[in-house]
């Protein structure tokens, strides 16, 4: 069975990028429950916590705080973030490669995870990208002052 992460990550398959270096990709989900929800996923394959290094777990995790710190200076005007890793089918995971939701939060939003999992929709997937990326530049500029 073939994986579409590992199809994204070869560039075989389409997906929005949000960060992208050796290790790591992070790109929009497809089916958002907010707008900018995005994944960090490893580019080497593991299915989940039972066989990722904890060194990619760590990596993984690290880079999903930037992008929730993106989330809060960006045009999404995020006021918090969840972070989660669905280990396994009873966890809920639906692809079985690792991978960490970054899911931009607003007070008040009253975001049921039980509700709407079947129909999610970004209306601007691109300006969400965009926004996301121009974040973790400024991000990145701050660091290096």
């Amino acid at each position: 069975m073939s994986c579409v992460f590992c199809a994204i990550t070869a560039g075989d398959a389409p997906a929005i990028r949000i960060y992208e270096d050796e290790d790591l990709l992070a790109i929009l989900d497809i089916r958002p429950f907010t707008r900018g929800h995005t994944l960090v996923l490893p580019k080497q394959h593991t299915v989940d916590l039972t066989d990722t290094p904890p060194e990619t777990v760590a990596a993984m995790v690290t880079l999903g705080q930037r992008i929730a710190r993106a989330a809060r200076i960006s045009g999404l005007h995020a006021d918090g973030n969840n972070i989660a890793i669905n280990d396994g089918k009873a966890a809920f995971q639906s692809v079985f490669h690792i991978h960490l939701h970054v899911v931009p939060r607003h007070s008040g939003d009253k975001l049921s995870f039980a509700k709407g999992m079947l129909v999610r929709r970004d209306a601007d997937r691109e300006e969400s990208g965009r926004l996301l990326r121009e974040a973790l530049a400024q991000l990145d500029e701050a660091t290096q002052d």
